[in-house]
């Protein structure tokens, strides 16, 4: 059982600790990492729960637009709203990187413990693919979310923080209704997921590198 623990959550403590240590201008404050980190993982039970009552309560079982529903949509809208809610009016949200330290930190405790579920029913068998596709896959998705929840807090008109917020949730349940239909769509799924992933991480790498540069300049702009 603690084998089992341990390959639940190394995949996204080792994931969250690496795109918590990027933030080399003013870190965030530890324990609020660890409280997104948390209430990630409390959302796990009332998601299953409504995911659960869509599948059996209103009948939506079977077919690519059931499952991006349940899957896509309700996961990540969940993950923004805790985000929005917990940390993107918090006082120390003050640079444009933080919103993907908090995006990152919740998906992850959200993967954490949807992956202990997931091994305790199928075994440790499934723990490197697990850690490899879903919890990073998770992570990823948050990067984009937390992207541009950083611009939009950070944004100098209205307009533009509307925009950069829509973007924060449509992006991350577009990403991720995409890489549920390649599983259920695509009979030989390992040729199209390698590529899909290795694009994710590309691209992720580069919005971690873009909000660092504004996360720098927003810094260098305070007074002295």
């Amino acid at each position: 059982m603690i084998a089992m623990i341990g390959a639940a959550i190394a995949p996204g403590i080792a994931i969250l600790s690496y795109f918590y240590l990027r933030d080399s201008l003013e870190p965030e404050p530890i324990s609020m990492v660890i409280r997104s980190f948390v209430f990630g993982m409390l959302l796990v039970i009332p998601i299953m729960v409504l995911q659960y009552i869509m599948q059996n309560e209103w009948n939506w079982q079977g077919g690519l637009v059931a499952d991006v529903v349940q899957s896509a949509v309700v996961e990540e809208f969940f993950k923004w709203m805790v985000i929005f809610f917990t940390a993107y009016k918090h006082v120390e949200f003050d640079e444009p990187y933080d919103g993907i330290v908090y995006a990152v930190a919740v998906s992850l405790g959200f993967a954490t413990l949807e992956n202990l579920f997931y091994l305790i029913i199928n075994g440790l068998n499934i723990a490197f693919w697990r850690a490899l596709l879903p919890v990073s896959s998770h992570a990823l998705f948050a990067v984009w979310m937390g992207y541009y929840l950083g611009r939009a807090k950070f944004s100098n008109s209205r307009k533009k923080e509307r925009t950069f917020l829509w973007l924060s949730i449509a992006l991350p349940i577009g990403l991720h209704a995409l890489y549920n239909a390649i599983f259920l769509s695509v009979q030989n799924w390992i040729v199209v997921i390698v590529p899909f992933m290795l694009l994710l991480w590309w691209q992720g790498l580069k919005k971690v590198q873009r909000a660092h540069e504004y996360s720098s300049k927003k810094l260098s702009s305070r007074p002295q």
